[in-house]
């Protein structure tokens, strides 16, 4: 959406605000997009009744301005038929239903059958946990912060753990893929799912305990209620979730003090990382190759395929 360029499709309201008057006129302020990106868009004149965050819109307009945005000349109630709701939301590249799969597949290698149980607690097919673990955003904005953003963000955490388990000497593939897997389990009382209008915030346990405290407290609780979990074994796997962030000054309690803790960081780090680029990209308006400076990989993100796509 470039300056001059005419609109006619559907896309989602995330936010609406009434804004102007006194001295000046009223406009409605929204913000519009789909699961491509966003863009800020004015309406002159009264708010629609249909107009209300994650509801779909038919918005007829032209992009104009700098720094652009969308000029609203019509709008209506999109007709049946004409937009899917998945094409609205972001999202992950990948449907839920093949995460799943995958997911389950890398569960049924676990041979150790206490950490077997465990994972049964929160993936079991029906259980409580795997209903919002497979809903969960992975994060409030910087990646996967969409639903299903956490199954995506800790399947591929724990595939990489797996594959490079069976590079380095002396790692518990089995204690390393449960960690990848529950790493991030206390995200589930973090943050609140992603609303309609895609807005995730955080909890009131999440602002007051942090995700890594509710992780530790949610995981060692189980590992107490299952008959007979060997004790260094549950320590293994804690320490894990608690180390995580990798240093103290990221919110970790400890260090990664462990071969198994040390890998699920780096993957983990590199996976949020790899994340923020998918981000940005979908940010990126046409023509551009590099980002502005984003905070979560402190600096610029550079995409040469954009030059080659071009060209």
């Amino acid at each position: 959406m470039q300056d001059g360029c005419e609109v006619d499709c559907v896309l989602l309201v995330r936010r609406a605000e009434r804004r102007g008057g006194a001295d000046g006129p009223e406009y409605v302020q929204l913000l519009v997009g789909d699961r491509t990106g966003s863009v800020p868009a004015v309406v002159w004149e009264a708010m629609p009744d249909i107009v209300r965050p994650g509801s779909p819109v038919h918005i007829t307009g032209r992009v104009a301005g700098s720094p652009r945005q969308l000029v609203v000349q019509a709008l209506r109630v999109p007709a049946p038929g004409t937009w899917r709701d998945e094409d609205l939301h972001d999202g992950p590249p990948r449907a839920a239903a093949h995460m799943e799969e995958d997911l389950r597949a890398l569960v049924a290698t676990v041979q150790d059958a206490h950490l077997g149980a465990l994972l049964d607690r929160f993936f079991g097919e029906g259980s409580d946990a795997w209903a919002r673990y497979s809903q969960a955003p992975a994060a409030k904005s910087f990646h996967q912060a969409y639903r299903h953003g956490l199954l995506e963000h800790s399947l591929t955490v724990a595939q990489a753990v797996s594959a490079v388990s069976a590079i380095f000497p002396g790692i518990d593939r089995d204690v390393a893929v449960t960690g990848a897997l529950l790493h991030d389990i206390g995200k589930l009382e973090a943050y609140t799912p992603a609303g309609e209008d895609g807005e995730i915030d955080f909890t009131d346990a999440g602002r007051l305990q942090g995700e890594i405290a509710l992780g530790y407290h949610r995981v060692r609780c189980l590992t107490e209620e299952l008959p007979g979990f060997p004790r260094e074994l549950a320590m293994a796997v804690l320490h894990i979730i608690l180390s995580h962030h990798g240093a103290l000054e990221h919110g970790s309690p400890v260090v990664p003090c462990t071969r198994e803790a040390t890998l699920v960081h780096m993957i983990d780090n590199l996976g949020g990382r790899l994340g923020s680029f998918d981000r940005l990209e979908k940010e990126l308006p046409d023509g551009s190759r590099w980002s502005g400076y984003d905070r979560a990989l402190g600096g610029g993100a550079w995409f040469a395929s954009r030059e080659r796509q071009a060209a």
